[in-house]
This record gives C-alpha cells, structure tokens and sequence, in this order.
C-alpha cells in the first residue's frame, strides 16, 4: 500500500523531531506521589493535550480529585473505534545519587553494541511507550490527512500513585470513553528482537495478618514451653501453605482453575527462554513453584501464594530472651482466570483460623485485590495486531503472559465492558522506577513504525 509506504517513510524522516518531543516531555517532572510537583504533573497533562490538538484531535485537560486526566478523541472515521490508554506520571527519582544524568536533562548514550540509550526519568515508563503512539498518529496526518480509524485516547497521572482517581473517572465518563477495544503501550517485548502481545496477566489478592497468643510478652525461662509462641505458631501457619510438591494448601484454592491450552503451551515452550538463565540472574536454580510444570508456565498461567514479610518478638541490638505474644506477616496471591479475589482471601482467613489453638487469635488487614484478565486469543484485532508486529520485526510477534497484576485493566473491563490489548516496546533491562532509567532508541523508532502498521491493519 502506497500510503503505508510513505507513513512509514515519514517516520524515519522524522525520527529526531519525535525525539524532541519525547525530550520535552520527559523534561517535565510530573512525580505524581510527591505533592510539590502538583503544578507539573497538570503542565504535563497539557503539554499532551496541546500535542493532540494540534493533531486535529478534541483534546480536554479534566480535572478529578488528584491530577487530572486528559481526554481526546480524533474525528470520525469508519472501522474500529479505539480507546489508547497511557499514563503521563513518573516515579521519584530517589536516590539521586545512584544516576549518572541527571533524571529529568534526558540525553542519549550510545552503546558499543550500536544501540543507543535514551536516559531519564520517564523514559520507559510510560512516555516514551505513549509517544510511540501518539506519534503514530502524527505521521497518518502528515501523509494522509487523517487518521486511518477512529481514535480516541486517555491519559492519566497517577497510575504510579495506585490510579485512585481512575475508577470514578471511568464511571463518570463511560459512555465518553467506551469504545471497541483499549490499547495499552506500557508492557516489555519479548526480546530485544522479538515484539510480543501481553494476553494475559494474573490477579492479586494482598493480605495482612496478626496472630495473639499470651496477653503480654513472656519470660522464656518462667514460660518457656508452657505458653504458646506466637512466633513459632506463625511459622506453622505460613510452613503450612504449601504443599511439598509447590502447590498452595489452602482448601478450594484450585477451584475454577483451567489448564493452560496446548497450544498456548506449545507456543511458550517454542520461546527462545533459558529457565535456569532465568533463576541463575538471581542466584538460583531450583524451581519452587508446582512440581511438573515449566518456569514460564509458573509464573505466568499458575496461581501462587508468597509471603511478603514476617516480623514479631525482640530484633533489636543484643538479646532479649522473650516469647513473643505477637506475631505479623504480609502475604499476597496471584490469581488465574477463574479464581474470585474474595472467595481466596475469605478462604485463606478460615485457613489459618483452623490452625490455631483454641486460647490464640488471629486478626486480618485486608489491602487491595483484583481479579485475573485474559484477552480472547481468536479476536480479529488481536490477529491484525499481531500480523502487523510480525511484519515490521520480522520475526513472529509472541502471544505472552505476564506474572504481574494490571489492576487498571480490571476497571476498564469493569467500568466499560472492554477488552484490553496490550503492546508494549519495553525491554526488560530498561530500569523502570529505578535510578538510569532508559529507552532504547530502537524500541521508540520501530514503536512508532509499529503502531503505524497496526492502525493500517485495523483500517482493513
């Protein structure tokens, strides 16, 4: 296709003008946790407003109870309609002294490989993703005149914060906002060489408890043996989790839960994945999850319990010789397509309940939970999406999973009815919400070629 040719043709011809562009924003420090950079996280919010109107887009800066949301959707055109998701906010940047530029003076350094870096806070994480889009969007126009389907997009500032002001949002401004499908630019490749569509990731159920045994701390020699360790009686209950084999022992944990398709597990066991690389980054090399089943399957298509953090008795400097009448721990689950968050934290609370002797108790704090998501794998889109990819990388786009929990997803599946499809340029390396933050050049380039050959697809 002509057309194709040429929007590509201008993204490389503009490849050190998006370039700028990314710079500004990033030159902007939108922390979103901090409240002395209020003012720049909504200077942020229009700078990508301004962007978009200048695009011909009905762009809106929208204030909510934290930072404001920003709002856009392009003129109308036929085929899909789709709503792209990013978020404009960033993490600390603490501690300073670990980064060798300074966080928010982005630059580029080049690597003996032949790839170059690009540096700041915000790089990665979401950016330099949400521009590959945005500037996908500004090559159609340049070329065409207009954009290839109907586009509308979202962004918010502070998904870093949790994204508290997300769901009331998306309820208030529904029927703003629905559309056939989500894109979401905010998840990794599969490697550097191969581009990947995240299709489903897990959900999570986060937990606290304490366990009381005496009413007070004991004297180990009055009391030892006769009174209970509330210490000892938490090392039971968490000892008691799993089964030998890595299995989770909590009664009902497995109910509802499906085995993974064959062909999706001949797709994953046809990755280019070294499992004992995996655990040998982090010095290990003895896989601790469900006996028979691989390391990607583990962490991407199989629940989990792990514990968190455990804390009780005396740890300061020098001995105390007490038996401790309080025990604590945190603890967190993720979840698989068919497993319901409160049905698992209800289920775990009777667990622990029905290991404790009849003079302890045991009270529960209970943090955020969200269910598990997968997109459907026979979706027209999906298809395009990844025939697309497949053609700008040359190599076929991987359908992955991801160990981790997108609760933002949920909302929109919740508050919308809306699937999510996400692609992401990311690599694994890049040092998200960590000191050097980077991008690499390469993942911006072909990112805004992708999503150029991804809209055309869904203009089909």
């Amino acid at each position: 296709m002509t057309d194709l040719t040429d929007v590509l043709d201008f993204v490389d011809a503009n490849l050190e003008r998006s370039l700028e562009r990314l710079f500004e924003l990033i030159r902007i420090p939108s922390i979103s946790t901090e409240a002395q950079y209020g003012a720049d996280c909504r200077r942020a919010a229009q700078w990508l407003a301004d962007e978009l109107g200048a695009l011909d887009f009905a762009s809106f800066v929208r204030d909510t109870a934290g930072h404001p949301m920003v709002v856009a959707h392009g003129p109308q055109a036929s085929g899909p309609h789709v709503l792209f998701y990013g978020h404009y906010d960033v993490q600390p940047v603490d501690p300073l002294s670990l980064w060798t530029t300074p966080p928010f003076e982005p630059s580029l350094a080049p690597q003996p490989d032949g790839e170059t870096f690009i540096l700041g806070r915000g790089a990665s994480d979401d950016k330099g993703q949400l521009l590959t889009f945005i500037e996908a969007c500004r090559a159609f126009k340049a070329v065409t005149g207009s954009l290839p389907i109907r586009i509308s997009m979202l962004f918010e500032g502070e998904e870093e914060a949790g994204s508290p002001s997300l769901s009331p949002f998306l309820e208030a401004n529904a029927d703003d906002l629905r559309a056939d499908v989500i894109l979401v630019c905010d998840t990794d490749m599969w490697d550097r060489h191969t581009p990947a569509i995240t299709t489903m990731w897990r959900g999570f159920v986060s937990e606290e408890f304490t366990i009381t045994a005496a009413n007070r701390d004991l004297h180990s020699g009055m009391f030892g043996s006769a009174a209970r360790n509330a210490v000892q009686l938490m090392g039971t209950v968490i000892g008691k989790l799993r089964y030998d084999d890595g299995s989770v022992a909590i009664p009902g944990f497995y109910d509802n839960v499906s085995e993974l398709p064959a062909s999706i597990k001949a797709q994953w066991d046809a990755l280019p994945f070294d499992a004992e690389r995996f655990l040998a980054d982090v010095g290990l090399f003895v896989p601790a999850g469900e006996s028979g089943r691989s390391v990607l399957e583990q962490i991407w298509a199989r629940p989990t319990c792990e514990i968190n953090g455990v804390w009780g008795g005396y740890t300061g400097d020098g001995f105390k010789t007490v038996i401790p009448a309080e025990a604590h721990a945190k603890l967190s689950f993720r979840l698989v397509a068919g497993q319901d968050p409160d049905h698992i934290r209800t289920s775990f609370r009777a667990f622990v309940q029905s290991l404790l002797p009849a003079d302890c108790t045991a009270t529960f704090r209970a943090y955020a939970s969200a269910p598990a998501q997968t997109m459907p794998l026979d979706g027209a889109l999906l298809g395009k999406a990844r025939a697309a990819l497949t053609e700008e990388w040359g190599v076929e786009a991987a359908l992955a999973g991801t160990g981790g929990s997108i609760p933002i997803l949920g909302e929109f599946k919740k508050r919308l009815g809306m699937d999510s499809l996400l692609v992401g340029f990311a690599h694994f390396d890049n040092r998200v919400h960590s000191p050097n933050e980077k991008y690499d050049l390469s993942s911006f380039h072909k990112g805004i070629r992708s999503w150029v050959r991804i809209l055309a697809a869904f203009a089909e």
